[in-house]
């Protein structure tokens, strides 16, 4: 769970070959029938079965890849130190345990140590932007109904 420390932006060499390796293979995917469409790799002509959600997941890495955003795959399932969550989060270590105490996020003990799913941490994130997003929009509102925000 540490190499999400290390992800670099790509660079413009690697966003103009994913543009042109996104564009080719979104246009080739509204072709494909098969579940499991078998691809040629031309360096050594091997052919080989993907299975066509991974096609779909390898356009999408291509296309964030050519807008020039870094990448990270984290299988869903990845149970995270609270360090590792809380640096993920934005916070500090202690704040995320008083969150997992509170049961905010769902947390298992190993030993004497909490670990929290990836999943979880994920889901708590976005349920913290929705209502940041909703308070801001409620603001927004009152600040219109007082005359102090012109849209």
């Amino acid at each position: 769970m540490e190499h999400y420390k290390n992800i670099k932006r790509p660079s413009k060499e690697e966003q103009i070959t994913a543009m042109k390796s996104y564009n080719a293979l979104a246009a080739t995917l509204e072709q494909l029938t098969s579940k499991n469409p078998e691809i040629e790799i031309e360096e050594t002509e091997e052919k080989i079965k993907i299975p066509l959600k991974a096609l779909k997941l390898l356009a999408k890495i291509l296309k964030a890849t050519s807008e020039g955003k870094p990448i990270s795959l984290v299988p869903m399932a990845t149970e995270m130190t609270t360090q590792s969550a809380a640096e993920f989060l934005g916070c500090s270590r202690p704040h995320l345990v008083k969150l997992l105490e509170e049961g905010k996020i769902p947390f298992a003990k190993v030993g004497k140590h909490r670990r929290v799913k990836f999943e979880d941490v994920v889901n708590y994130k976005n349920e913290m932007k929705a209502n940041q997003e909703q308070i801001l929009m409620d603001i927004m509102k009152s600040d219109e109904e007082l005359g102090l925000y012109d849209s």
